[in-house]
């Protein structure tokens, strides 16, 4: 849906110096609404702030506008305070659908959690962690002895996925990355592209001797048995990005760095 003409912006903004001094001179320009009261939010600092809006506001629906103003930047636009409602107007869709994460923890208790970009699992000791994956209900691996594994989003395909060697994948490729960390053994094993509708449950083997956490996005969980995972089928959220810098051609040329 196209925003008005004059569109009610709520700004946010990490707590560093660089994103309070914007959003001071952002203030000084356009009138400040409370995120319910808004058509677009505007979010000031790096990816990991992106993140937090997305969890805290990603269910109200309202687009999100990011400027970066922290270290990395992979989902924000360039920080430019000039023309900013020209900017909204002018801005490219992305769509991106989050990953839902059931996880049951050794005590017997239960939690879940969105992740936009990946769910990790690693190991909390010194001794590996051993996994057993099942896809659709049917064991595809017995046994992965590992560091860890995770499950990427395209968005998220480029960051941690891509650090442990697994694939970078277009948006609106229908497909996530199932990605091994370290694996020792099958040694050769590189991980899987699945189709975004795949059930996946990763338990985790021996866990009173090999225990693993599990974390979607930055929300951690200790002492996990067993871990669901699969893209939402009713979450969505709408980023905004210049024409010139659009989430689909970062992606892809994020594949052609030397």
């Amino acid at each position: 849906m196209p925003l008005p003409a004059h569109p009610r912006i709520a700004f946010l903004a990490s707590p560093t110096a660089d994103a309070q001094a914007a959003l001071s001179q952002l203030l000084a320009k356009h009138e400040q609404h409370a995120p319910d009261d808004a058509d677009v939010i505007c979010a000031l600092g790096g990816d990991g702030f992106m993140l937090q809006t997305l969890h805290k506001h990603g269910a109200r629906g309202l687009p999100v506008f990011g400027m970066k103003l922290g270290t990395v930047g992979f989902l924000m636009n360039q920080h430019n305070p000039s023309e900013l409602l020209a900017r909204l107007h002018a801005a490219e869709p992305a769509v991106l659908r989050p990953l839902e994460m059931t996880a049951t923890t050794e005590a017997g208790g239960v939690f879940e959690s969105l992740a936009y970009n990946e769910v990790s699992l690693l190991r909390q000791t010194r001794q590996t962690a051993h996994l057993r994956i099942h896809l659709n209900g049917q064991v595809r691996l017995d046994e992965l002895v590992c560091d860890g594994a995770l499950v990427a989003t395209p968005a998220g395909s480029t960051a941690y996925n891509y650090s442990a060697h697994g694939p970078i994948l277009p948006l609106g490729s229908s497909v996530i990355a199932l990605t091994p960390i370290a694996a020792f053994r099958p040694r050769r094993w590189r991980g899987a592209l699945l189709r975004a509708d795949t059930a996946i449950k990763l338990e985790v083997l021996d866990a009173y001797k090999r225990p693993v956490s599990v974390t979607a996005d930055s929300h951690e969980i200790r002492d996990v048995i067993e871990v669901t995972i699969r893209e939402s089928l009713t979450r969505t959220v709408t980023l905004l990005f210049d024409p010139e810098h659009n989430l689909e051609e970062r992606i892809l040329n994020e594949q052609f760095v030397t």
